[in-house]
């Protein structure tokens, strides 16, 4: 198994972790920061495994497809946690995880034709805005700044959110009719 392979398993490795400091009780007024820093960590191991993956030529079939795996589940935990804890509505969630089982689905029947769709600026925005939304959220810091920067960061995640599922259908409707 390749480095980046390693770095993907790693990732899923650290969501548990994640989860158990942010909302397990025993870390009262801390845990969220060592939550936090479990999720950057995580981010960025997405990050520098796709580089390594793309810049020595160790793409492959686990890694395409663990790989997103692994984001949408660490965002899912992230989200579904702060519903849990009241920082996030429910609706809101139920959006952005529907997106990501639609997209997942497309891109299912896309491979099923031979059609790989690739990730879209869109969807690329959207996870930078959905880890920067999370990392405010999880940190809650009482100042009205950080109050309206989580409510400014949550909402325009949610529209980046369907925004990049319009793109994704809008530019491959033809997989849909090309099915076999």
């Amino acid at each position: 198994m390749n480095l980046p392979n390693k770095l993907t398993i790693f990732r899923i490795i650290l969501i548990p972790f994640f989860v158990f400091f942010l909302l397990a009780p025993y870390f009262e007024g801390y845990g969220n920061y060592i939550a936090v820093v479990i999720f950057i960590f995580a981010s960025l191991t997405d990050l520098l495994d796709g580089k390594i993956a793309r810049k020595y030529n160790l793409v492959t079939d686990f890694g395409k497809f663990m790989d997103p795996l692994a984001d949408k589940l660490l965002v899912c935990a992230a989200l579904i946690c702060l519903v849990e804890s009241g920082q996030l509505p429910a609706w809101i969630v139920i959006i952005i995880i529907s997106r990501e089982f639609i997209i997942s689905g497309f891109r299912l029947v896309a491979s099923d034709n031979g059609v790989v769709i690739a990730a879209s600026y869109w969807g690329k925005f959207k996870t930078t805005f959905q880890m920067l939304m999370i990392i405010v959220l999880i940190l809650n810091i009482p100042y009205t700044f950080f109050d309206a920067l989580g409510i400014v960061l949550t909402y325009i995640a949610l529209i980046l959110t369907i925004v990049s599922l319009i793109d994704y259908l809008v530019k491959n409707k033809s997989v849909l009719q090309k099915q076999k």
